[in-house]
């Protein structure tokens, strides 16, 4: 069974460089937005009997992309393909998954029932936010992780620029910028590190490295509001790196980088998946006490989102590495 691989128009550098990593041409396909902000797909080449990919972030605009997704689907379905699957790089709604407060939708559970109902046969995701919502899905999903391509890029540019001579926990401390996100850190130490951490799995085995982990406090009430409260491990003296799957505000990480630097850290670098920002992000990550953002190109950036500090790693290998 031949596959076409189509390209939203979320992202589409990001398609190109799968394309081009798979030696597949993008397939054709027409989208058209009207004056009114619909939006029309038209596919426009053969693909009766065939598999269709579809690369198409649901990031901001996310509900105009994600209309656009769901388009994609019902124009393959009208054209007989045989398998339409998503590739979501960055899944929007996927940090509404709890109710907080009585009277809140749950909105990534509304969203997956859209997906399903639609017709498509398979999603995958980019380190979606809860790898608990994948249990949500009634049809096949998968989700993939950036975590490991961070980390060896990570390596790589610390030891290129010299910046360290040796990875080691010794001097190079792993923090969680709040509780939810340890088990995304130590995914990215057992690469960044090559060990693995025992905490938890058998008492008494030794700490290969240790996580250092923020306590926050967030304000349900407030959108992006988040304080520190206090660290649990030692930073003094050693390179930060805080791990997280994505920064949008801003108002979680630029504590706890200030908190790291108030308790002896030498410097603190941070790294997330994805770069989902507001607006004021960019600004505030460059006038922070940060040395350098590390991220990947999940999410487009837009012209303004760039910045001195932020280095960008590309996800392509791991989509079409999955698609080989």
């Amino acid at each position: 069974m031949s596959f076409k691989l189509f390209s939203g128009t979320a992202h589409p550098q990001l398609a190109k460089q799968v394309s081009d990593s798979l030696h597949v041409p993008l397939a054709k396909a027409e989208v058209v937005r009207f004056g009114n902000s619909e939006v029309k797909v038209t596919i426009q080449e053969d693909v009766k009997n065939q598999a269709c990919f579809v690369i198409q972030a649901t990031s901001n605009p996310t509900d105009t992309n994600l209309m656009e997704l769901l388009f994609f689907c019902d124009a393959l379905k009208r054209e007989e393909a045989k398998k339409i699957i998503a590739i979501i790089p960055y899944f929007g709604y996927a940090k509404q998954n709890i109710q907080h407060r009585k009277g809140e939708c749950v909105s990534v559970n509304v969203v997956i029932r859209f997906l399903e109902s639609i017709g498509f046969n398979k999603v995958y995701a980019i380190d979606i936010h809860d790898e608990a919502t994948g249990g949500v899905f009634d049809i096949p999903f998968r989700n993939l992780s950036a975590f490991p391509l961070l980390a060896e890029e990570i390596k790589r540019y610390f030891i290129n620029k010299k910046i360290i001579d040796v990875i080691s926990p010794d001097k190079i401390a792993l923090v969680s910028p709040d509780q939810g996100a340890v088990e995304k850190v130590r995914k990215f130490g057992n690469i960044f590190f090559n060990k693995i951490n025992l905490v938890g799995a058998n008492r008494g085995s030794p700490i290969l490295f240790p996580i250092i982990v923020i306590e926050k406090k967030r304000d349900q009430n407030i959108a992006h509001k988040a304080s520190p409260l206090g660290i649990y491990g030692d930073v003094k003296g050693k390179i930060v790196l805080i791990v997280d799957d994505m920064v949008v505000s801003g108002s979680t990480m630029i504590p706890a980088i200030d908190l790291c630097l108030n308790r002896g850290a030498k410097a603190v670098y941070t790294c997330a998946v994805h770069h989902d920002f507001t607006s004021s992000a960019p600004e505030k990550l460059q006038n922070s006490k940060l040395e350098k953002f590390f991220t990947t190109n999940t999410i487009a950036l837009k012209k303004e989102q760039i910045f001195p500090k932020l280095i960008e790693f590309s996800i392509s290998s791991l989509i079409s590495g999955e698609l080989k």
